[in-house]
């Protein structure tokens, strides 16, 4: 199993390119802002094929390269339909500075080719297994990535991308509109505190690590737990 990630050049969105091996067809995940020319490099450099673009929610800093990659090789874009509006118009999710920084400064186009994701549904791409957990509140659509990670470089039992619902240490902010703080404490109890502890999580940004960890450290994990301590401070992180 082949997974590599790197860094977009705004807002540090991590994009990932998932395949069953190099030489092989891909999936391509959460391709942000600036990210084309470093895709390129990684798909050359493994001699991959992307199948599909799947997308862990709408926002721009993760969706804005989205039409192009998939316009270059005909395949579909995969977004929740909570989040479906977002790719025609990804102001709707931005605050008013966010608006303002981008306005009239970032040309982007919709994917011509959008399907929508099911909550529970596996979907089976590019030879991979990979099963859809819809976990709103970051936004209305946000969703997890869970494929079995046999082979990986970590050879861990479930690689899961969180994209902006949890990352290393927090969780994605809730104030921006779709945001919503109470779905967000659902999610976590729901979808992710189920997770088996060797769960890999790559995240939307920041470093990778494990629903262990996280159990153990997470604020908001050991909030939603029940286990108790200090009631964390609202999140920042994310668009």
């Amino acid at each position: 199993m082949l997974v590599a990630g790197f860094p977009a050049d705004a807002f540090g969105t991590n994009c990932y390119v998932v395949a069953t091996a190099p030489g092989e067809q891909c999936v391509v995940v959460d391709p942000g802002i600036g990210v084309l020319d470093r895709l390129d490099a990684v798909l050359a450099e493994h001699r991959l094929h992307p199948a599909a673009v799947l997308l862990t929610h709408g926002h721009l800093d993760h969706t804005f390269s989205v039409a192009p990659v998939c316009g270059a090789r005909g395949i579909p874009a995969y977004v929740h339909p909570e989040d479906r509006e977002l790719l025609a118009d990804p102001a709707k999710a931005l605050s008013m500075d966010l608006t303002q920084l981008f306005g009239g400064r970032l040309p982007y186009a919709e994917p011509e080719d959008v399907a929508e994701l099911t909550d529970g549904a596996t979907l089976s791409l590019a030879g991979l297994e990979i099963t859809v957990d819809h976990a709103p509140g970051h936004t209305g659509g946000s969703v997890l990535f869970r494929m079995p990670g046999a082979g990986s470089p970590w050879e861990a039992d479930q690689i899961c991308l969180s994209g902006d619902v949890l990352f290393a240490g927090s969780i994605g902010r809730t104030d921006l509109p779709g945001g919503s703080m109470p779905r967000m404490l659902a999610s976590l109890r729901e979808k992710v505190l189920p997770l088996a502890d060797d769960t890999v999580v790559l995240p939307g940004h920041g470093p990778q690590t494990t629903i262990g960890r996280e159990r153990a450290s997470n604020p908001y994990l050991i909030e939603v737990s029940g286990i108790g301590g200090a009631r964390p401070a609202a999140p920042t992180r994310g668009l």
